[in-house]
């Protein structure tokens, strides 16, 4: 009875050691969910071009998988920031990350790996026009470093297929509607998985209809991919049909705003 008792006692203690093993991994996996990181984040940030600040007092924080609107009258500093963003123009003060970059030590040679892990989707689509739909994505992706051709034609094939493009592979971009262009654009910016979008009014030259195609995909592949957009725009429509947060350029600095006005 001694013996069996002793063996029971084992038994259970092991069940226990076991129980609380499953509790911990559950917990881990669960605070991993909680803590969501930071794509963007600049502090005391300040903006120069042309040996001159255009923006200061920056204080910018954006997690994954946010969709944020930076709005602003025309020469404001939209574009300026976001080219700050990818290395186009320099952060002068303060302290500034995206993407796991540090935008204060950024040097040339390294510009090139920041681009790489950020998608960007510019308004005038910016394809190849002597090149077909999948041609555009090869080129972009041997460009940025990819090597093995059947993995490439497959993750282009992917993306393509994510936005609703995988029968135009063949067809050249000046047989495309706009809307179709910009689909292009977007599957080129998913190609190297990104955690952020950059897109600088990208339905700017669409129709309301096309442009809200194109917003519906964004949100659609952005929650697909676990990434944060991060959208210049002027169509104020767009912002109240899909909301997110909202900074706006204004007096030489980002302020957020709660509603659009």
């Amino acid at each position: 009875m001694e013996r069996v008792c002793k063996s029971f006692k084992r038994i259970f203690v092991k069940i226990i050691l076991l129980s609380l093993s499953i509790l911990g991994l559950i917990f881990t996996n669960f605070t991993k969910k909680l803590i969501v990181n930071s794509v963007i984040n600049i502090t005391s940030g300040e903006i120069w071009q042309n040996n001159k600040p255009v923006l200061c007092d920056i204080n910018v924080d954006i997690k994954e998988t946010e969709l944020v609107y930076i709005i602003g009258k025309t020469g404001a500093g939209k574009s300026s920031f976001l080219k700050a963003l990818y290395g186009e123009l320099t952060l002068k003060k303060g302290v500034g990350t995206i993407s796991g970059f540090n935008l204060n030590k950024l040097k040339k040679r390294n510009i090139p790996n920041l681009r790489r892990s950020l998608g960007i989707v510019f308004q005038d689509f910016q394809l190849l026009t002597d090149r077909s739909v999948l041609s555009n994505l090869l080129f972009v992706m041997g460009a940025s470093g990819w090597k093995n051709r059947s993995l490439m034609k497959k993750r282009a094939e992917e993306v393509l297929s994510l936005v609703g493009l995988k029968n135009k592979t063949n067809t050249m971009p000046f047989a495309l509607s706009g809307g179709e262009q910009q689909r292009v654009s977007i599957a080129r910016a998913l190609l190297n998985k990104p955690k952020l979008i950059l897109a600088d009014e990208p339905t700017g030259n669409l129709d309301p209809e096309t442009s809200e195609e194109i917003m519906q995909l964004l949100i659609a592949v952005s929650k697909e991919q676990n990434a944060a957009i991060l959208m210049a725009t002027h169509d104020l429509s767009i912002i109240k049909a899909f909301p997110g947060r909202l900074l706006s350029v204004q007096e030489g600095t980002i302020k957020e705003l709660s509603e659009v006005k």
